[in-house]
């Protein structure tokens, strides 16, 4: 079901990428390493791509950021031989939130979100390169990755793969068993735990989205096929809530083309 060719999608990834950097005149990319699973298996890919020699990371810790999050993520680093910086985003974000003393934990791992992604069109700039997506296909269903901030690319390779798919192709792509098998966490704030947020497992959560997206099945159908009734209004309601992280911002329709509606592909510029 949830089951994939490993190898093949890796051959099929790589390919993606190495075609869509060439159609955009880049030879280089840049992605951010968090010493998660997702950003892990992008790097992997794009080494393979691209060679490691063109591929570099930004490891931006806060200063709550559980101390293995940045050691995994220069674990992963030295394993594929891709150059990283480390640039701290504690000073950066506490200046902000000097005037606002009173904000939440969801601000605040926002605002941590927000200025990596901010790191890394700096440095896409700085040294021309495309700074590539780590959001997988269930955070993207569920709007789970914050706007602007890690939901934020130029090119995604992994987000038609679900977390569980993730995982197959992380061991295929012989990233270290540390980073596959630890609690999958954005690492926010203290504690904070993917599955604990989203209220299900990415297993149950997968499986679900399988049938309800891939396969379109009505409530009735995933009702027979023993998934809890509330889990499927949760997970329904929130992929309309958050179609908008999904989509370019809307445009007003005023003219006979307009952009992301009639004009919308390659062809339409002459490509």
């Amino acid at each position: 079901m949830l089951n994939i060719n490993p190898a093949l999608v890796s051959r099929m990834l790589e390919h993606f990428l190495r075609q869509e950097l060439h159609k955009s005149g880049f030879s280089k990319a840049v992605l951010g390493l968090s010493g998660g699973v997702d950003s892990a298996v992008v790097a992997a890919l794009l080494s393979r791509a691209l060679g490691p020699e063109n591929v570099h990371a930004l490891i931006m810790p806060y200063r709550s950021s559980h101390p293995d999050s940045r050691a995994h993520a220069e674990l992963l680093a030295a394993q594929l031989g891709i150059s990283f910086d480390v640039i701290e985003i504690s000073a950066m974000v506490d200046a902000f939130f000097a005037k606002f003393p009173q904000a939440d934990s969801l601000r605040r791992g926002n605002r941590m979100a927000r200025e990596r992604m901010c790191l890394l069109y700096d440095y896409s700039q700085a040294y021309p390169s495309l700074v590539i997506g780590t959001s997988n296909k269930t955070e993207l269903l569920l709007g789970y990755g914050t706007i602007h901030g890690d939901l934020a690319s130029a090119i995604n390779p992994i987000g038609d793969l679900y977390k569980t798919q993730i995982w197959q192709l992380a061991e295929y792509l012989a990233v270290p068993e540390v980073i596959v098998k630890k609690a999958p966490s954005a690492d926010l704030w203290d504690g904070q735990t993917d599955e604990a947020e989203l209220g299900y497992t990415y297993r149950h959560i997968d499986e679900l989205l399988y049938y309800m997206v891939d396969y379109r099945y009505s409530d009735d159908l995933l009702l027979q096929k023993e998934f809890p009734e509330k889990m499927i209004a949760d997970l329904r309601r929130k992929m309309k809530l958050y179609q908008f992280k999904r989509r370019p911002p809307v445009i007003a329709k005023v003219s006979i083309r307009t952009i992301n509606q009639d004009f919308r592909y390659c062809r339409d510029w002459g490509v």
